[in-house]
């Protein structure tokens, strides 16, 4: 249904900013909802932030106040701000499409390949 490739991904010293992007293989006017999921080492994945296609927003609490989920819908991207990077930021970022299919009626979720983000001195 849809491909997702992510980037911006790197070694970032603590304080410090990357922005992540995620390029969808189709227009997300018709994605019912993009965001980013991170695994840690030796932790589950969890959600960083989502973003509706309603333009609703959505953040981790470990998150709030330093990461922003924006769009630009006319490249078929999605992009997260992270400043204040923390080490505990530290994981493997994943973007995800979630998208509802009127065939089964079921939301369906699709995952890029993920991207290294690593906080150290």
């Amino acid at each position: 249904q849809v491909q997702l490739v992510e980037s911006g991904g790197g070694l970032v010293q603590p304080g410090g900013s990357l922005r992540l992007s995620c390029a969808a293989s189709r227009s997300i006017f018709s994605i019912n909802a993009m965001g980013w999921y991170r695994q840690a080492p030796g932790k589950q994945r969890e959600l960083v932030a989502t973003v509706t296609s309603g333009s609703n927003t959505n953040y981790a609490d470990s998150v709030k106040g330093r990461f922003t989920i924006s769009t630009d819908n006319a490249k078929n991207t999605v992009y997260l701000q992270m400043n204040s990077l923390k080490p505990e930021d530290t994981a493997v970022s994943y973007c995800n499409a979630r998208i509802f299919s009127a065939y089964d009626f079921i939301d369906h979720d699709y995952w890029g390949q993920g991207t290294q983000v690593t906080v150290s001195q």
